[in-house]
C-alpha cells in the first residue's frame, strides 16, 4: 500500500530528509519511506520504485514530497502522520532568547557574518545554479552538495570562479577538510604538509584517514565534483586547486585522486601539477601510470599505496610504488560447499567500490565476483545513503548469505562526520543472521571489511574495529588489502578462514 503526501511551496535540505525518512522506515509495517523535492527527475525516480502515488504526480520542483510503502492503509497514513509531525518538530526548534532567526538568503547571512568566505548550498539542483552565483559575485567559494545540477550549469559557475578565483566544490560534491574544518562527509584527521584534491569522496576520505594512521596529517581537502574532470568541464577546479595548493606555504606534497579524465582534460591538469614545484602523487583509479610518470608526478596504484607514497614525500623520503599489500590474518582452514566461489562486495562508498572491484576483476576467475556501489542513485531513490542508514546493505547481505555461490562478503565500513554513529553495531545482526541463512544449506560464509575511519572520528575506530573482530568479521587496514584478504579467502574446496 502506497499513500503520498505533497506540502506545496516548501524546502527542506536533502540530509534532513533523509534522516526523516530514516525514522519514518523504522516504524512497524513500513517497507519504504521517501522524502523528496518534487522536480521531475525526483519524481521519476519515485515511479521507477513504485513510490509515485495520487497528488504526488503532479509535484513541482518546488513542492515537498513524502511516500510511504506499508503493508496497509492505516499503517501507511499513521506513517505520513508521523513524517509530518517530524518536520514540523525538525522546523519548529526554538533559538535562544535574544538570538536572531536563521538568515534564509545569502544577503542575511553575511548581515551577520560579513567576514564569511564560503558559502554551503544543498537545494534542489534545479535552484542549486543561481544560488551558487549569488554567492560567487560576493567573493563567497562555493562548497555545492547538491545534485542534478546541469553539465552547463557547471560549466558556467566553474568557469566565473575560475575567472574570480574562487573554488566550486562540487556539484555533488561531499567531501572536504579547510583549514582543519570538514564539510560532508569527512574524518576527524590531523593537519599536516599533504594537500589532497579530488573528485571522489570516499577516496579523499580513505586516503585522508590512512595519512593519519601513518602519523602525518592534511593541510587542505578539496573535493571537485565528480564531474570536474569531464572534457566538457575541463577539470576548472582541480586545476583551481592545485594552483593554491602550488601557493600554499603550509603544503609540502599535493595529491590528486579521481577517476580516469578525459584525456585532453588529464594531459592539461598534469601539465599544471608539474609546475606546481612540489612532489605530486596522482591515482587516476584504473588509469596508466605511465602518463602520470611521464609528466614528472608519481603514480599510485591504490588509494593506500597514494597516502603511503605521499607520506614518504612529506619526510623527504625517496618515494616509489611497493608490491602489493596482503592483509595480514590469523587464518585456519573451513571446508566450503561445492560452488562457494564467489566474492559479493556491498559497499556504501563509489570509489572503495570501483577500487575493490579493479582488484577482484584482476583476478582471472570467471568473472563471478561482484561489486556494488549502494550509494549510487540507482539504490538511494526514496532512501537515505547508506553510510547513513544500514537497512539497505543488510538486506543485499541476507541476499547473498542465500546464494549457494557466495564464498566471501566484502564491505567498506565509513566512519566520521555525518556517517552512522554505530556502523558496526548496524551491520553486525544483519551479519549474524547470514551466518545463520548460510548454515541452514550447510555453507559458511567469511565476512571481510576494512575501516575508513580516524581514532578521533566520533564513532571511534578502535571501538568499531573491535566490535567486528568480535562478531567475526575479517578486518584489514585498508580497502585494497580487505579485497585481496577476501580473494586469498574464496578459493575453491578447502579454503582459508580469516579468525577475529
Amino acid at each position: 500500500m502506497v499513500r503520498c503526501l505533497v506540502r506545496r511551496d516548501t524546502y527542506r535540505d536533502s540530509v534532513e530528509l533523509m534522516r526523516v525518512a530514516a525514522a519514518v522506515e523504522q516504524r512497524p509495517g513500513v517497507t519504504r519511506a521517501a522524502l523528496l523535492m518534487g522536480t521531475p527527475p525526483n519524481r521519476e525516480l519515485l515511479a521507477g520504485a513504485g513510490l509515485l502515488e495520487g497528488e504526488a504526480g503532479g509535484a513541482g520542483p518546488n513542492d515537498l514530497v513524502v511516500a510511504v510503502a506499508a503493508v496497509d492503509k492505516t499503517t501507511a497514513e499513521t506513517a505520513l502522520a508521523e513524517a509530518a509531525r517530524l518536520l514540523v518538530e525538525q522546523l519548529a526548534t526554538p533559538a535562544a532568547a535574544g538570538e536572531r532567526p536563521q538568515p534564509r538568503t545569502i544577503a542575511a547571512a553575511l548581515i551577520d557574518l560579513p567576514e564569511a568566505n564560503l558559502a554551503i548550498i544543498s537545494t534542489p539542483g534545479l535552484y542549486a545554479t543561481a544560488e551558487a552565483l549569488k554567492a560567487l559575485k560576493r567573493g563567497l567559494h562555493v562548497f555545492l552538495f547538491s545534485d542534478n545540477v546541469p553539465i552547463a550549469d557547471e560549466i558556467e559557475l566553474k568557469r566565473l570562479a575560475r575567472k574570480k578565483g574562487l573554488l566550486v566544490m562540487g556539484p555533488d560534491c561531499g567531501t572536504a577538510i579547510l583549514d582543519g574544518v570538514p564539510l560532508g562527509f569527512a574524518n576527524a584527521v590531523r593537519r599536516g604538509p599533504i594537500g589532497l584534491v579530488g573528485a571522489s569522496g570516499t577516496g579523499l576520505q580513505q586516503v585522508s584517514c590512512l595519512i593519519d594512521r601513518l602519523g602525518e596529517g592534511v593541510s587542505q581537502v578539496i573535493g571537485v565534483g565528480g564531474h570536474d574532470l569531464d572534457e566538457r568541464v575541463g577539470g576548472a577546479m582541480m586545476l583551481e586547486a592545485i594552483e593554491r595548493l602550488a601557493a600554499d606555504p603550509g603544503t609540502r606534497v599535493i595529491v590528486l585522486v579521481s577517476k580516469p579524465p578525459a584525456a585532453v582534460v588529464a594531459r592539461h591538469v598534469l601539465d599544471v601539477a608539474r609546475s606546481s614545484g612540489k612532489p605530486v602523487v596522482v591515482n587516476f583509479l584504473g588509469g596508466d601510470p605511465a602518463a602520470i610518470r611521464a609528466a614528472g608526478a608519481i603514480p599510485a596504484q591504490t588509494l593506500e599505496d597514494t597516502a603511503r607514497l605521499a607520506v614518504a614525500m612529506s619526510r623527504g623520503r625517496k618515494a616509489a610504488p611497493g608490491a602489493p599489500r596482503a592483509a595480514r590474518a590469523r587464518i585456519k582452514p573451513v571446508r566450503r560447499a561445492a560452488g562457494q566461489r564467489w566474492i559479493r562486495g556491498l559497499f556504501s562508498g563509489g570509489t572503495l567500490c570501483q577500487e575493490a572491484a579493479l582488484i577482484l576483476s584482476a583476478r582471472k576467475a570467471g568473472g563471478g565476483h561482484t561489486a556494488i556501489d549502494l550509494g549510487d542513485d540507482e539504490y538511494t531513490v526514496g532512501r537515505p545513503h547508506p553510510m547513513i542508514d544500514f537497512r539497505l546493505r543488510n538486506e543485499h547481505i541476507i541476499a547473498a548469505a542465500k546464494d549457494p555461490a557466495t564464498a566471501v562478503v566484502l564491505l567498506d565500513v565509513v566512519l566520521g562526520y555525518g556517517a552512522h554513529s554505530d556502523p558496526a553495531g548496524a551491520l553486525i545482526p544483519a551479519i549474524a543472521e547470514a551466518r545463520k541463512v548460510a548454515a541452514k544449506g550447510k555453507r559458511i560464509i567469511s565476512f571481510v571489511a576494512s575501516v575508513c575511519g580516524t581514532a578521533a572520528d566520533p564513532q571511534g575506530l578502535a571501538k568499531q574495529e573491535k566490535a567486528l573482530r568480535a562478531a567475526g568479521v575479517a578486518l584489514a587496514p585498508s580497502n585494497a588489502q580487505a579485497a585481496r584478504l577476501a580473494l586469498s579467502l574464496a578459493g575453491d574446496g578447502l579454503a582459508k578462514e580469516a579468525s577475529p
